[in-house]
């Protein structure tokens, strides 16, 4: 019975020197006037496709980045430079999620320079449990879920959802088709985290997109108080 004790204090101790690299990051990330946005979600949500329409969508107005991790392979990043946006690939290896130093070390070894950026994307390894304890600096963290994964996700994961700030609802083009309940899935939602905001949309259709970019051109510009020179 000695191990437990032991790997309790080594989690905490991991975690700890996780805030305090995710504390020197989001201070970099205000002084540049980077809005930063990570995402979490299980495997197969459509959270690639989703960032892909955003970076496209954003890229003609605004100055974007992603970070991309995955346990093995780069699909995703290959995936997101499509958008034309600056895109680097973490390899995480056995890791089920992303840890601020591999995100500050990403953008040293890109030597991406935060005061030419407007919004960066951290896209987590897909995963609902690993993420939610490490902070990766990030200003706002969405969780999604689609249409396709059943409307008691939040129910099943609570923990991902009161550690995020917005809830993205994707893949709505196949609503009707799977038979998912809105209704059912916003109030699973609340029940979890009472006023959460929730985007409903599909990356494919691009139903819902532009009130989800309008929501993060207003976060961008309640970060910035005076324009960034």
């Amino acid at each position: 019975m000695r191990p437990e004790p032991r790997l309790i204090e080594v989690r905490k101790n991991v975690l700890k020197q996780n805030d305090i690299v995710a504390r020197t990051l989001r201070d970099s990330f205000h002084a540049a006037g980077v809005f930063v946005v990570s995402l979490v979600s299980s495997p197969g949500s459509g959270k690639t496709a989703f960032l892909e329409k955003t970076l496209t969508l954003l890229r003609p107005n605004y100055r974007v980045a992603a970070l991309v991790g995955d346990l093995a392979t780069e699909n995703d990043a290959l995936r997101l430079a499509r958008s034309h946006a600056p895109v680097k690939q973490i390899t995480t290896g056995t890791l089920c999620h992303l840890e601020a130093a591999m995100v500050q070390n990403a953008i040293q070894e890109e030597h991406w320079d935060l005061n030419q950026l407007d919004f960066l994307f951290i896209e987590n390894v897909g995963n609902l449990v690993c993420p939610s304890s490490y902070d990766l600096g990030e200003d706002l963290r969405l969780v999604l879920i689609s249409v396709t994964e059943g409307e008691d996700k939040p129910l099943k994961y609570p923990t991902i959802f009161n550690s995020a700030d917005v809830a993205v609802v994707t893949k709505m083009d196949l609503a009707a088709a799977v038979e998912f309940d809105s209704q059912t899935a916003h109030k699973n939602i609340q029940a979890v985290r009472p006023g959460m905001q929730v985007f409903k949309l599909s990356a494919k259709t691009g139903e819902g997109m532009q009130n989800f970019l309008n929501f993060l051109s207003k976060r961008l510009q309640e970060l910035r108080p005076t324009p960034v020179t």
